[in-house]
């Protein structure tokens, strides 16, 4: 499922439960419920439809547009994992993966599981003086 954190609207096509723990979908398969959730945070809308389209069907994605917004999603979804873009808007994945590392070492928030998206080889850099666990 894809949800926008600004106003929770659910952009896919209604699911119905079934009794042995799975979900039927428009098509009539059969996929397992999933109460875990990704936390996206980008501006661009191409990369939203690519994790969705990659992770949606295991995972609820939560999607945040701009840097400043991870922390306060973070507290509200308690994600799985957090994707963050490297280019958003007035606070870039960068300086939202220092700000989550500091936030857990002041033990405010729990150890979070970070993936940066980089735009170019030479940004890997970036991604490991922000501390991100992974990046693509």
């Amino acid at each position: 499922m894809n949800v926008d954190a600004r106003d929770g609207a659910a952009s896919t096509a209604p699911v119905r439960s079934l009794p042995n723990g799975t979900v039927g979908g428009p098509t009539g398969t059969l996929h397992p419920v999933s109460a875990s959730i990704v936390l996206l945070a980008t501006d661009a809308d191409h990369v939203h439809h690519e994790v969705d389209a990659v992770m949606g069907g295991d995972h609820q994605v939560v999607r945040v547009h701009a840097g400043a917004e991870v922390l306060a999603a973070i507290r509200e979804h308690d994600p799985v994992l957090v994707v963050l873009d490297l280019q958003i808007g007035n606070m870039g994945g960068m300086a939202a993966c220092l700000d989550l590392r500091l936030e857990e070492r002041a033990e405010r928030i729990p150890p979070q599981r970070v993936v940066m998206l980089l735009d170019r080889d030479a940004d890997e850099f970036l991604a490991k003086q922000a501390e991100a666990d992974a990046w693509i």
